[in-house]
């Protein structure tokens, strides 16, 4: 049910109600996003730590939080008090940011982008769109996202106008951190989602967002604590190369200061759980057997997407390790 959010509705156990109808509306990610979890919730929440649904954690840390579906998901369905959320991609730091601070400005600056480009011809269509491409480049990359600032807005509306309208949903940058995404083709895309943006503001309340390095998780981690971690995956075959939500390389070596990070967080106390590729699927490749060999994995099934070919699409195997073996569901 969707619902505009006002002085008649409440906020109960982490949820959103209607005074009229107490139906709830939960919170979903705001863009479309590579290697986002939606299709692997089911999966994931079975892997759940019993102590989370117990009540027992009721922190929870993200440390590359993408679109943030495992961080919908859990603060829907748990007592969640605290949530970390941190990427290293600048303009999801930003956006995330404006929704939590400035939800309103927002919706008003992307319902102006949505009723203009609905409007337009397709040949006006496409010159808005890589007329917003080329503007939201000359955005200052260095910039301190720890420092809020109101003109964000526009920058963040250009992230949501960009991402449902460029092709396939994809977020890609180069290596100067420049989104270079052609053209989508859709007739009549969904830019503005109020209802949701709102929910998204609402669930961005009990959340600190920053532009961090994944291993600020030391800083947080104790026995409270529900880490999820969904680094950038490791490629599984000589031709897998899209890496490139940020500018950033994650290298086998920064897998394995991954890994360390994960021990250390282990040994403060936290439950953790990670999700990678599996190189297995082509190969015999132990990457990961080996290097969580002290921890458990899980292998699970996910459908690849994003293949120029489609014969190279479909369901392949992924990992989830967990420093924990209580799960919620066993079976």
């Amino acid at each position: 049910m969707k619902y505009t959010v006002n002085s008649q509705n409440i906020k109960q156990n982490n949820h959103f109600y209607s005074l009229d109808n107490r139906e709830v509306f939960k919170a979903y990610p705001v863009l479309k996003w590579a290697g986002g979890k939606m299709q692997l919730l089911p999966q994931i929440q079975k892997q759940y730590p019993l102590k989370l649904q117990q009540g027992l954690l009721t922190t929870y840390i993200e440390s590359f939080v993408g679109g943030g579906s495992v961080f919908f998901d859990v603060y829907h369905k748990f007592n969640i008090k605290k949530a970390y959320l941190f990427d290293q991609n600048i303009e999801l730091v930003i956006l995330y940011k404006v929704i939590k601070s400035n939800v309103e400005s927002l919706i008003e600056r992307l319902s102006k982008i949505e009723k203009n480009y609905l409007n337009l011809t397709e040949k006006k269509r496409k010159d808005f769109y890589y007329q917003s491409r080329n503007d939201y480049n000359t955005f200052d990359k260095e910039v301190d996202t720890n420092i809020y600032n109101k003109d964000w807005v526009e920058r963040a509306a250009l992230t949501i106008f960009l991402n449902h309208t460029c092709f396939n949903g994809l977020y890609r940058v180069n290596r100067k951190g420049l989104f270079n995404v052609p053209m989508g083709k859709y007739k009549r895309p969904n830019i503005l989602n109020t209802s949701n943006i709102r929910a998204v503001s609402q669930a961005f309340k009990v959340a600190e967002i920053k532009q961090c390095d994944f291993s600020e998780v030391l800083k947080y981690a104790d026995k409270t604590t529900f880490i999820y971690y969904d680094p950038p995956y490791r490629s599984i075959s000589k031709t897998a190369t899209f890496n490139a939500y940020n500018s950033l390389d994650f290298n086998d070596n920064e897998q394995q200061r991954l890994r360390d990070t994960f021990m250390e967080v282990s040994r403060q106390g936290a439950y953790q759980m990670l999700s990678n590729s599996d190189p297995t699927n082509y190969a015999e490749d132990f990457f990961f057997d080996e290097l969580y060999q002290k921890f458990n994995i899980q292998r699970i099934f996910a459908s690849r997407r994003i293949n120029s070919k489609g014969d190279r699409r479909g369901r392949i195997r992924e990992i989830l390790v967990t420093n924990y073996s209580d799960y919620i569901n066993k079976t």
